[in-house]
């Protein structure tokens, strides 16, 4: 890691000029930036942009943060492996259990926070997923059906403090009588209340969105195999402009057409990427018993439900096949693509956005885009990322 007053430079094109620039670095932000002279071996540089602010992530390895054997090693280990995805910041993201597991999850969390600065500071806020959620088989996804209950202030009080606060996101349902009641307070409290794994009518979502909610969590994913055509969540949901939309543009999880109906419907400065990455992402193919259910990774890194193919449960690849699925399925340039996955989820949590400007932090990611034979990019491929002032290199 750089030393105090030590300044380094980093070189790339930048994201919304496409001219290369040098960024100088020094005690842990943008202490300058140069245009250079375009040279032939311009387009040889790497592309660099702010780096990716993932709002959604389980785990990764093997381990999952809603888990009682989470340790604050393995915390620091999740944190530490971000920077390969060109994640600069992240939310842990614990997901529906018994109430001892997400006391422990999330207060592990917190410890390694406490413990460890540069955890604190890729990891500043936790994302609750449920245990809030509908029961119903689709609208549940891989959320075990035991642990699905309402929601009941006291019980999440309990997880807040276990959190030191950090809690900053919490998914639910507002389907239940209690809903709007406790969606007022949690936003109160200064939590983003989000719209998932829910079976709610059309009262309830607007119910819930006049309550506070300001965000629908993996928008088209959580829900029934089959909806009546209208009207129903999704149409709910996608059509009030007061929510924001996460969206999972792995490949897998939405096709291209959904993509880029939701991008059109909800504009894209109303839609954040985000991964969801499973606490099994970045292992091999194969069967995996966990606390959840028996979940299996196919060839073509789905990650399901065993004995299927059809029932997905988390993500396996990192938000940069996001970042490359909105410029593909949605149309829409580098520039916006990026925001996105950075500028968006920052403005969600009230944190300052990197604009690669002198005074920023010094949050950036390097990557080359391997462009297919219509022109359009095929991969996001991470050179290096800069996380708070340190470059670290990937590839």
């Amino acid at each position: 890691m750089p030393q105090h007053g030590e300044i380094l430079h980093v070189t790339g094109r930048h994201y919304r000029t496409r001219r290369p620039v040098e960024l100088s670095v020094e005690d842990g932000r943008i202490a300058d930036v140069r245009a250079l002279e375009k040279p032939a071996e311009s387009n040889a540089l790497p592309w660099i942009a702010p780096g990716f602010i993932d709002i959604q992530s389980n785990g990764y390895g093997g381990q999952e943060f809603s888990s009682p054997e989470l340790t604050v090693e393995k915390v620091v280990e999740i944190a530490a492996q971000q920077a390969a995805f060109g994640v600069t910041q992240f939310c842990p993201t614990v997901t529906t259990a018994g109430l001892d597991t997400l006391v422990h999850s999330v207060r592990t969390i917190a410890e390694a926070c406490q413990r460890h600065p540069q955890v604190a500071r890729t990891a500043p806020a936790i994302h609750l997923e449920g245990p809030f959620i509908a029961s119903e088989d689709g609208p549940r996804g891989a959320h075990p059906l035991e642990h699905c209950r309402p929601p009941d202030w006291e019980e999440f009080e309990r997880i807040q403090q276990a959190a030191d606060g950090r809690i900053r996101i919490l998914t639910m349902s507002p389907e239940f009588a209690n809903a709007p009641e406790f969606i007022r307070r949690a936003v109160g409290s200064g939590v983003v209340v989000a719209i998932g794994h829910t079976a709610a009518d059309s009262g309830q979502i607007r119910a819930a969105v006049d309550a506070g909610a300001s965000l629908s969590t993996h928008l088209g994913n959580g829900a029934h195999r089959a909806l009546r055509r209208h009207p129903n969540y999704l149409w709910d949901q996608l059509g009030d402009d007061r929510l924001r939309a996460s969206l999972i543009v792995d490949g897998h999880h939405l096709p291209p057409e959904v993509v880029q109906t939701m991008v059109r419907a909800k504009t894209p400065e109303r839609c954040i990427l985000i991964s969801d990455l499973s606490g099994l992402a970045g292992l091999p193919p194969g069967r995996y018993d966990t606390q959840l259910c028996a979940l299996e990774i196919l060839p073509d890194g789905r990650l399901v439900i065993a004995g299927q193919d059809q029932l997905l449960a988390g993500a396996s690849r990192p938000i940069g096949y996001g970042v490359v699925g909105a410029m593909r399925f949605a149309g829409v340039d580098l520039a916006t693509a990026v925001h996105m996955a950075s500028h968006h989820p920052a403005r969600l949590l009230g944190m300052p956005t990197v604009d690669l400007l002198p005074g920023d932090a010094a949050d950036a990611v390097l990557f080359d885009l391997p462009l297919g034979a219509d022109g359009a990019p095929t991969a996001l491929v991470v050179r290096a990322t800069l996380q708070g002032g340190e470059l670290v290199k990937v590839a």
